[in-house]
């Protein structure tokens, strides 16, 4: 399993919403250049979440994105599903049934798998908000606190 580009960047885009939102809307622009992510990529993204109902759109020329709920809502499992990304390791793969040891090193993966997905679905967006933020903090930056 490996998190794509979508999903790294469909999570840099939301903890960016999180690190720099006063709940005004903000722009796509001023998302991807935090980012250093293309504009374009990101707006296309950022639809995608919208339809999965993680962000929030506002037109107009004070428009932008918003998240729709407290990060501490929203998991980063939500956040690759909304952008269709998905961590399923052995999605053609069927084991030999005449022989054990593949049938066991597929039972052990597809424990494993459950396990990364429960924890995915259980870190919140919030958790990463602190982590950035306490990183900004050891590196003496201002930081606030508020989610």
């Amino acid at each position: 399993m490996k998190l794509t580009t979508r999903g790294h960047y469909s999570v840099k885009a939301l903890l960016d919403l999180s690190l720099n939102s006063d709940q005004t809307p903000i722009s796509v622009k001023d998302i991807a250049n935090r980012c250093n992510l293309p504009a374009p990529y990101l707006e296309k993204l950022l639809i995608e979440m919208r339809r999965g109902g993680l962000v929030n759109s506002v037109r107009g020329s004070l428009g932008g994105y918003k998240l729709a709920y407290n990060p501490s809502q929203i998991s980063i499992g939500q956040i690759l599903e909304a952008v269709g990304e998905t961590i399923e390791p052995f999605s053609n793969y069927q084991p030999n049934k005449t022989q054990v040891e593949d049938l066991v090193t597929f039972s052990l993966w597809r424990r494993l798998h459950q396990k990364l997905k429960e924890a995915l679905y259980n870190i919140s967006l919030a958790d990463l908000y602190y982590d950035a933020r306490s990183q900004q903090a050891s590196l003496g930056q201002d930081t606030s606190f508020i989610v």
